[in-house]
């Protein structure tokens, strides 16, 4: 039975905390039978308890020995590499790219690991051009996030035509199972907030904006990370010193305070009013840029907070322009006589009722007013795009209407209107990138067929005796066959771009409507004669069969052409084609610049052709011609960079504007005059200045960043993961619990059983899916996800990376059930060392965190994780990244013979002395490289923040004072005194908040190391001394002098063959020399052997084998015959793949290399 004075400093004492062992540090007496006791855990952390001296009965001072080393091998090293695996992303510093199915290119890599990771809280703009993959870089970022343990829950907002992609793209290349919150979806939801319910979660910009039930259920929620796509939509307007706020931007303001970190995304960032720019920017931070540009009306500083990085500045790794060349060719053609006849009296019918919904607009009708002037318009781009298009409008409408009249005289009156969407009046303006391309026709089908302005039955009758007229003249053109933008069409796929001889070319035309697209499809089909050729995607289409059709396109050679409305231009990437038709042209530039993107992409290596097509003659045409003339204009001056910026939302709503004006009057020749001032001054002007804003805002990788991110991620390649090592331990792991994994096709494999002791972990994981019971492939390769087994495709693999939810149930499964052997120890035996000293590796942690309390406890900021060797003598070594796994566990007869050894030297202070080494070689410039970055950060910020709110308070201080000073003469101003007053002194308050919160995350703690396990290591050459074996013949010191030249001999063979070597440390996993070649970037990583004359065999450690399988075309195994004679020249011999024919279990230790039977593999330096 423990007495109180029992409880001395330093002891191991059990049952003061419930299933663990801890180390008392202090104890401090509070009178009679009663004591503090301070302690330490396993895990580092430091509490106390008072304790009674009847409670310390219950308490147990342990063995005397920290470690019993007495804990099953096998168990420690699947504990261990379950722990290794866990925190993936301290060991592989690119974890997330081997996790996800993506090639990154430097700027993506440079976004997210040299921009948002380092950023802790979050607060960005990722400003890049469009076809820079923000979603890439996004998914990226969230499965970092998530690998570091810092991220459960997700959410992205998006436009409404852009959720699918994002589903689709985040799934496919991320396996991460974002849901789309639908109406539902709300409905069904148990606690009635499905914000709560769902941990990753899409959502449409306005379906939240103009919904305040849905803004108030996400109010009540908080995020780890939230996206929002298209950011620049939430806009405000500052006018005198009051604040427009849209409803986009208070939903902006809303997210900002429910989340930790936020990404928003834009490619259109300043819309060339500052003012309204730091606006925007107060979605990142509101003391930051609160308020006006006062006495400078020069921007901020916004570098640490923003990236911009524009098309023509994106480099691969080896230096070469992104983007190729793109090229736009005018197509103008005038039309036929009838079709000529047809579009003045549609025409006509557009503008008589155009000047009718103004009316009723003006009238006070204003919902009403915009339905049909949007129908009207609609009607008016079918008349452009097709004389099908139009004929099926005009008859659906006819005969909408003539059941709407039937009904209204059976009634005696007209009914109220139908199809008006309330999106239409939408107060922040009518957005067509709200809808994705089905829902957008299928609105313009309800407003074209439904929406009427007649005021009376005899005016309704009137209108449909028009349409009647209409529809036969409609009925006439198309019967005649005479369609001269088909001609144009037809010859452009009879002309040499499309037909040049070798691989066959690709071409996507776009057209805006179905009726067209079908019409098309059947034109250009008879005209190939052959119906294989085309296929055709429009907003109907299943996502399965879009996909399917968009794969036929891309891959089969037989599949030429793509005809497709705009659903095929939402975040499809058809690079594959480099030739595109805009059969019809939509009124919104940026579908333009999203429908070039489609194919003037990521992995383009052709020129891209593009050939709008317009009708000389027509309203819209007389538009559209001006516009393409001014940008070839401005094409000659800034070169391809001109297309990229055709999506500004103030050209967008000037050229809208500017069609709707040239529908509505006609040939006025003010109009003619107008359309020509506004594209030359407006759009022109415009056009300038966002191209200068880019070229002065954008940043720029230069070709040495690139060559220092190429450097470090080749460096990546020999630390990575996956998938030799995921492989071996899910594989060792899933049988450790009764599960069952078979091989199938090359690199995949099925599970036949996951038990349910690891499905009960679905509730834990939930963040990444489900967890199922089998599944039919699954693949720790990328590049094995999907397969085309001859032709016939092949089952789509789950990709098994960090993350991944059956990974993450193992892994705590096992930590479940072997965990306390890291604590308890174990005994290994190192069977490549042939020496006799025994040493012991521990396992070392070390985090820092700041001052903010997240879930009671201070926030880690930055974690290390470090193995180190202690021998009974104090030397400390590095062993490298995985050592355990180069060492077997002790069997029984072995375990019988170290009985005699001495091992309660690593009990002496052990724990004590590793500590002391982190102390001073992890734990110090760990802390100095984070305080450095961080209180850089935070400084700027504060200056930022103190300069912004400094200047509105001295505004509302002086203007408080002037209107206390009118107030006292006896004027009334609009705004009060007081009122003045209340703003400086909210202003004032704020900074003292900000500064304080600032202060908070500059209060950085060093934590003492922790020591997280330990394992004895014993040699091989000891166990078999004492089994009575000869000794080594080979003496520790020739057997270093031996490693020593072959090294040498490697480094010099190297250099003659024009690379850079560098040694890596002793005990390095995988490799002894990395070499890098400086004409490609390539780094190769060289395992030297160097052996004797007389040598038989050669060990190579099983996670050297590993890495060599993961990276076999950088891998090269040096073995090197070392001559007795000290001045002798060592024989360098190299093998390529060397260890392509073996498959390693987990519990191997290492492969033996007969040296007779090797050699005659062996390759020269190369």
């Amino acid at each position: 039975m423990t007495e109180l004075n029992d409880l001395k400093t330093g002891s191991r004492v059990r049952g003061l905390v419930a299933a663990a062992d801890v180390t008392v540090i202090a104890v401090e007496p509070h009178g009679d039978g009663i004591v503090n006791v301070v302690y330490r855990g396993d895990d580092g952390q430091i509490s106390d308890r008072l304790l009674t001296a009847e409670q310390a009965a219950a308490v147990s001072v342990a063995s005397g020995r920290r470690w019993m080393f007495d804990a099953d091998g096998a168990a420690f090293k699947l504990a261990s590499e379950a722990r290794r695996i866990e925190l993936a992303h301290l060991f592989d510093p690119f974890a997330a790219v081997g996790s996800s199915t993506i090639q990154p290119l430097p700027h993506q890599i440079d976004a997210v690991y040299g921009r948002l990771l380092p950023l802790q809280p979050l607060r960005f703009l990722l400003a890049d051009d469009p076809g820079a993959g923000k979603t890439i870089m996004s998914g990226l970022y969230i499965r970092e996030l998530m690998l570091r343990g810092d991220l459960e829950r997700c959410l992205v907002i998006a436009p409404g035509s852009l959720v699918e992609q994002w589903q689709e793209e985040l799934f496919d290349k991320f396996d991460l199972r974002f849901d789309i919150l639908s109406r539902d979806m709300v409905e069904a939801a148990r606690t009635g907030n499905p914000f709560q319910e769902r941990n990753l979660l899409i959502a449409r910009l306005d379906q939240l904006s103009r919904s305040e039930e849905l803004q108030a259920k996400l109010n009540v929620t908080d995020w780890d990370l939230v996206i929002v796509d298209e950011a620049h939509k939430m806009s405000a307007r500052l006018y005198g010193d009051e604040i427009n706020r849209t409803l986009r931007f208070q939903l902006g303001e809303l997210v900002r305070d429910r989340a930790r970190n936020l990404l928003l995304l834009t490619a259109t960032p300043h819309n060339g009013s500052n003012e309204d720019f730091l606006l925007f920017l107060s979605l990142l931070d509101p003391d930051r840029f609160a308020g006006r540009l006062r006495r400078s009306k020069h921007l901020p500083d916004v570098s640490d907070v923003m990236r911009r990085l524009v098309k023509e500045n994106l480099l691969t790794f080896d230096g070469k322009r992104l983007f190729r060349e793109r090229r736009a060719t005018t197509v103008n053609y005038d039309l036929s006589p009838d079709e000529q006849r047809l579009y003045e009296a549609v025409s006509s019918y557009v503008q008589e009722g155009m000047g009718r919904a103004q009316a009723i607009e003006q009238g006070g009708d204003r919902r009403r007013g915009l339905a049909i002037g949007f129908a009207l318009a609609a009607l008016q781009r079918r008349l452009a795009s097709s004389p099908e298009a139009i004929f099926q409008s005009l008859r659906r409408r006819k005969e909408k209407l003539t059941a709407q009249l039937l009904q209204a005289e059976k009634a005696g009156k007209l009914a109220d209107a139908r199809g008006l969407d309330g999106r239409l009046a939408d107060p922040d303006g009518f957005d067509s990138d709200d809808f994705a391309d089905d829902e957008f026709e299928h609105l313009e089908d309800e407003a074209i067929e439904n929406v009427m302005s007649a005021e009376s039955l005899v005016e309704l009758e009137r209108e449909i005796t028009e349409l009647r007229l209409l529809e036969l003249l409609a009925s006439e053109v198309r019967a005649s066959g005479q369609d001269r933008k088909w001609v144009e069409l037809r010859n452009i796929l009879q002309s040499d771009e499309f037909n040049q001889p070798g691989e066959p070319r690709k071409l996507i035309v776009f057209t805006e409507h179905r009726d067209t697209l079908n019409y098309l499809e059947g034109k250009i089909r008879t005209l190939l004669g052959r119906p294989e050729a085309v296929v055709s995607i429009h907003g109907g289409v299943r996502r399965e069969d879009r996909r399917r059709i968009q794969d036929a396109f891309r891959n089969d050679p037989a599949v030429k052409i793509l005809v497709a409305t705009d659903a095929a231009g939402e975040g499809v990437n058809l690079q594959r084609a480099n030739l595109m038709v805009n059969y019809d042209l939509p009124w919104n530039p940026n579908r333009i610049e999203q429908r070039f993107g489609r194919i003037h992409r990521i992995g383009q290596e052709q020129v891209c052709h593009l050939w709008n097509l317009v009708a000389h003659g027509t309203r819209e045409g007389m538009v559209f011609q001006r516009l393409f003339a001014k940008i070839e204009q401005q094409r000659a001056v800034y070169g391809d960079q001109i297309y990229d910026v055709l999506g500004d939302s103030e050209i967008n709503r000037s050229l809208q504007d500017l069609l709707i004006e040239a529908i509505r009057y006609g040939k006025d020749p003010a109009v003619l005059a107008r359309v020509d001032e506004v594209i030359d001054a407006h759009i022109g002007d415009r056009l300038k200045t966002v191209l200068d804003e880019r070229a002065l805002a954008s940043n720029v990788l230069d070709p040495g960043s690139i060559s220092e991110i190429r450097h470090r991620m080749e460096e990546a390649l020999a630390r990575k993961l996956q998938p030799g090592f995921i492989q071996a331990f899910f594989s060792a792991a899933l049988d450790d619990v009764g599960g069952r994994i078979a091989p199938r096709e090359a690199g995949r494999f099925e599970i036949t059983r996951v038990p349910a002791t690891v499905r009960s972990r679905d509730r834990e994981v939930s963040a990444g899916g489900p967890l199922h019971s089998a599944y039919e492939r699954v693949t720790f390769d990328k590049d094995k996800v999907s397969i085309d087994m001859a032709g016939r495709g092949g089952v789509r693999a789950e990709l098994i990376t960090p993350g991944h939810p059956l990974l993450k149930a193992l892994i705590a499964t096992t930590l479940e059930r072997h965990g306390s052997t890291l604590s308890t120890g174990t005994t290994f035996i190192d069977p490549t060392d042939e020496g006799d000293t025994p040493r012991i590796l521990i396992y070392l942690e070390h985090t820092i965190s700041d001052g903010r309390i997240d879930h009671g406890a201070r926030t880690v900021v930055s974690r290390r994780f470090q193995y180190v060797e202690i021998t009974a003598d104090g030397d400390i070594n590095d062993p490298g990244a995985e050592p355990y796994l180069g060492y077997e566990p002790l069997d029984d007869r072995t375990n019988e013979l170290l009985a005699t050894v001495d091992t309660h030297w690593a009990d002496d202070g052990v724990d004590q002395t590793a500590r002391s080494w982190a102390t001073a070689n992890l734990a110090s410039p760990h802390f100095a490289e984070v305080a450095d970055v961080t209180k850089a950060r935070i400084e700027r910020t504060r200056r930022a923040v103190e300069e912004r709110l400094n200047s509105e308070i001295r505004h509302w201080d002086l203007r408080a004072h002037e209107l206390k000073e009118q107030e006292l003469h006896g004027k009334k101003p609009r705004l009060n005194s007081g009122r003045a007053r209340q703003r400086a002194d909210d202003l004032e308050a704020r900074k003292t908040r900000r500064l304080r919160e600032l202060e908070v995350e500059s209060d950085l703690v060093n934590h003492a190391p922790t020591v997280v396990a330990a394992a004895l290591v014993i040699p091989q050459g000891l166990v078999d001394r004492l089994a009575g074996g000869l000794p080594s013949e080979m003496d520790q010191e020739v057997a270093k002098e031996t490693d020593r030249r072959a090294v040498a001999a490697v480094i010099a063979t190297e250099r003659a063959l024009g690379r850079m070597p560098a040694e890596q440390a002793h005990n390095n996993p995988g490799f002894d020399i990395l070499s890098e070649d400086p004409r490609t970037g390539v780094v190769y990583q060289i395992e030297v052997k160097g052996h004797r004359p007389d040598t038989p065999e050669i060990k190579v450690r099983g996670p050297q084998v590993r890495q060599a399988k993961q990276n076999p075309e950088r891998f090269r195994l040096a073995v090197v015959r070392v001559p007795h004679e000290p001045d002798g020249r060592p024989a360098v011999s190299y093998f390529i793949r060397p260890f392509d024919t073996y498959e390693l279990h987990f519990a191997q230790a290492y492969v033996p290399l007969n040296v007779a039977d090797l050699m005659p593999f062996a390759v020269e330096p190369q």
